[in-house]
């Protein structure tokens, strides 16, 4: 049963499951040359999960998902299904495990939002380090004070994961005349030497660096490993900057920092439950938030699809880095 259903199925039809990639109308053009009929998530939910993305994804020998969990169970219940080619970068929702045990190829293209998530990080510092959220609030309530700021310049940038983001906001911050750190698991030697980046252990980046941004993945290693006690090693007034994945930092344990003002402010792109319930985390004057808009971009959002089209081609290859992010 099994060989008739992967025997049967249609090599113009690609399920997309990616609400986003489903709604860019250049991406569906262009998948469409390719692929003349396949099937977009016009109708479903944004993230598809349980019954409703097997659904989807039955028929198909080939799909493109965004943050869709796959799982054992899913792939058990398509078992015609060959290719997952991801939209965007990271992993954590796809049990690669599984995969393998049940024959399917996962395709990514690491890096391909770099520039944008690595813009949005500095746009974060430059925000924290001026106080640009809350006194625009303040003015627009009828408020003019004049807390003064901070410079990126003459602040020490710790870059928690030295990947692909993580390099690229490296390359501004230098720009920007500031000193900058970096911990990562790899090596990242030659880097290091010609960006003028310091690699130290994360106690001292911690303890060191006057805004620490994260650019880790999601997994066993990093989920909650910015803690209670790695938020108490931070400077005094620094700033915490997370546009990579949420649950790496514990958001209670961040609230309760930012609260006691054990630093200073934090700015997030992603949450462990999205969207964020936490309303007291959101409304701290000292928090910025966002919709996790990190690879939203016209022109990341263009690189991740067309790179999830040519990772629908049989000879494209896989991908994994231990800090893709």
């Amino acid at each position: 049963m099994r060989y008739t259903r992967i025997m049967t199925m249609d090599p113009a039809a690609v399920a997309v499951a990616s609400r986003s990639f489903s709604r860019n109308p250049i991406l569906r053009a262009e998948l469409l040359e390719r692929y003349p009929r396949s099937r977009f998530n016009d109708e479903g939910t944004a993230v598809l999960s349980g019954d409703a993305l097997v659904k989807f994804l039955r028929g198909h020998d080939k799909a493109i998902t965004g943050l869709d969990v796959l799982d054992d169970a899913l792939f058990a219940a398509v078992p015609e299904l060959r290719i997952v080619s991801k939209y965007g970068v990271g992993l954590d929702m796809i049990d690669l495990d599984a995969a393998r045990r049940h024959g399917v190829s996962v395709r990514w293209t690491p890096g391909v939002n770099r520039q944008a998530v690595a813009e949005l990080a500095i746009c974060f510092m430059i925000a924290l380090c001026r106080s640009v959220v809350p006194l625009a609030q303040e003015l627009a309530a009828g408020g003019w004070r004049h807390p003064g700021g901070r410079q990126i310049s003459s602040s020490t940038i710790g870059i928690l994961g030295c990947g692909h983001v993580g390099q690229q906001v490296a390359r501004i911050g230098r720009a920007f005349g500031a000193t900058v750190l970096a911990h990562d698991i790899r090596d990242y030697g030659d880097f290091y030497r010609d960006a003028g980046v310091t690699p130290v252990p994360l106690d001292a980046l911690l303890a060191q660096s006057d805004i620490v941004t994260i650019h880790v993945p999601l997994d066993a290693a990093t989920r909650g490993m910015i803690d209670a006690r790695a938020l108490a090693r931070m400077k005094p007034g620094a700033f915490l900057i997370n546009s990579a994945r949420g649950g790496i930092v514990d958001e209670q344990a961040l609230k309760e920092a930012l609260v006691a003002e054990r630093i200073g402010g934090a700015a997030f792109d992603v949450f462990a439950i999205e969207p964020p319930v936490d309303r007291e985390l959101l409304t701290l004057a000292t928090f910025i938030g966002t919709p996790h808009i990190g690879g939203g971009t016209q022109e990341a959002v263009l690189a991740m699809g067309r790179a999830a089209i040519a990772g629908l081609e049989a000879n494209s290859r896989s991908g994994s880095s231990a800090s893709n992010n």
